[in-house]
């Protein structure tokens, strides 16, 4: 890791703690009012492990669904500089999009990732792969629709990564990972990390 990057994370870091300090002082109510601006990112340990994932992949071209402000898009983008890769990271937010556009120029990444400002599922049908991993971290009201928008479009034997699987509690994400455990040819489990990621792999 790069001087750069670990001064930008160690930034968005503190972040994470003010809106964890958020979380456990603000009543359910006022703070789903001041979600929008939020990062909700996905956690240092599960950012870790996508990092190292993709480096054992040795990703050449990488899905993010649902950008936010850039942290994952931070780490996704670091492995891949280390496997040659590019990444491709989607979110509906303009303004989102200018702070992950900031924060990967201040750590040196932007080169290696395009940032589309549009909203998912939609979207991902325009979308030309064939991506060897992808990171599904949007609406989980989406994360089905998202995962069949691109299944057709992943190399074989690709890696799919769904966060939010046990935290905050969502009745999407049991659909979403019912769905994924009965297609066909492909292996699926809940890696106990962070607030839950189905990782899940397609058949070869």
């Amino acid at each position: 890791m790069t001087p750069a990057l670990a001064s930008v994370l160690a930034r968005l870091h503190a972040r994470m703690a003010e809106e964890e300090r958020l979380r456990t002082a603000l009543s359910p109510a006022d703070f789903a009012a001041r979600r929008p601006g939020l990062m909700l990112a996905i956690g240092e340990a599960s950012a870790r492990l996508l990092h190292l994932l993709l480096r054992i992949r040795a990703a050449r071209h990488a899905l993010e669904i649902g950008t936010s402000v850039g942290y994952s898009t931070l780490w996704l983008a670091d492995a891949l500089r280390e496997t040659g890769g590019r990444l491709t990271s989607l979110d509906g937010s303009a303004d989102k999009h200018r702070q992950a556009r900031e924060n990967l120029a201040e750590a040196g990444l932007l080169e290696g990732v395009e940032l589309l400002t549009a909203q998912a599922p939609a979207a991902l049908a325009g979308l030309a792969g064939p991506f060897d991993f992808v990171l599904i971290d949007c609406e989980r009201a989406d994360y089905l629709a998202s995962l069949e928008a691109v299944r057709l479009r992943l190399a074989p034997g690709a890696l799919v990564a769904a966060d939010n699987m046990t935290f905050p509690p969502s009745p999407h994400a049991g659909a979403y990972q019912q769905h994924v455990r009965g297609l066909p040819g492909w292996d699926s489990l809940l890696v106990p990390i962070g607030n839950g990621i189905e990782l899940s792999r397609s058949p070869r």
